[in-house]
């Protein structure tokens, strides 16, 4: 079967004091090949925990994941992450950090010399590619990490709060780009975010978690992100739905938040 399946999955972590925490309870779903799926949900209800094991950094408890009828297992390039901050070579230049995937994989420049160059004119890095990290503005480092995470050629890409720290406007620029570069390359991607609104824009899907134990709560299927490809975000928030969608969702997640308080004041 093509696609990414989570069949049945759970996370427990046990603690030293012979307590748990179970972090994910029973989670399933499929996503097909070109979907993108953002994921929001309260503090505490398993948003990275999930994406962790999808990347291979956690062995689940239970359940099993499969991507494209194999199972997950461990980290491997058909995975790639990027995370909130971009983990980049500082020293580098842009042009090194973008390649360094293809480099240590053992290709000649002469196999990604080209594609290389072309990720970087698409994510607006051309004129940059001889800089070093530590030049940039936070939002072009973002930049950055999404080319290298690109240059690898994964199957799914995996997003933890990658724009989380950008201030408004570069953080609206950066959610256009995760759009085009969607629709370019038709990977499957998988987005955590806090906002909601960032989830209603790039979210083809998009799951709303639950907490203690994480879980899937509601689920939809948005027209947004296919009208924000060619179209200004700043519209289609003015689309029909989006504006009710997006109250629907603060709501669940601003009860689930209280219910939170509220277990937290009894456990006190």
């Amino acid at each position: 079967m093509s696609g990414l399946a989570i069949k049945n999955l759970s996370m427990r972590f046990d603690l030293p004091n012979g307590s748990h925490v179970q972090a994910l309870q029973d989670v399933s779903l499929h996503l097909n090949e070109g979907e993108l799926l953002s994921v929001l949900g309260p503090s505490g209800c398993g948003k990275t925990t999930l994406l962790n094991i999808v990347a291979g950094f956690l062995a689940p408890t239970e359940g099993s994941i499969e991507l494209n009828g194999h199972s997950v297992t461990g980290p491997d390039k058909e995975r790639g992450m990027v995370f909130q901050q971009g983990a980049l070579f500082e020293w580098m230049s842009v042009r090194d950090n973008v390649s360094f995937g293809p480099r240590m994989a053992g290709k000649k420049q002469a196999e990604w010399g080209e594609h290389v160059d072309h990720l970087l004119d698409v994510t607006g890095l051309g004129d940059f590619k001889d800089k070093a990290i530590f030049e940039l503005s936070g939002g072009m480092q973002q930049r950055v990490a999404l080319a290298r995470c690109l240059a690898n050629d994964p199957d799914v890409i995996l997003m933890d709060e990658p724009l989380g720290a950008l201030d408004a406007l570069t953080r609206e620029k950066m959610q256009g780009l995760v759009l085009k570069l969607w629709k370019e390359t038709g990977k499957t991607i998988i987005l955590i975010t806090h906002s909601v609104e960032e989830a209603l824009l790039l979210g083809e899907r998009l799951l709303v978690m639950a907490p203690r134990p994480g879980r899937i709560h509601k689920e939809y299927n948005l027209p947004f992100a296919d009208m924000g490809v060619d179209g200004d975000l700043r519209e289609v928030k003015k689309a029909d739905g989006y504006a009710r969608t997006r109250e629907e969702i603060l709501g669940m997640i601003w009860d689930m938040e209280e219910e939170i308080m509220g277990r937290s004041e009894d456990a006190s």
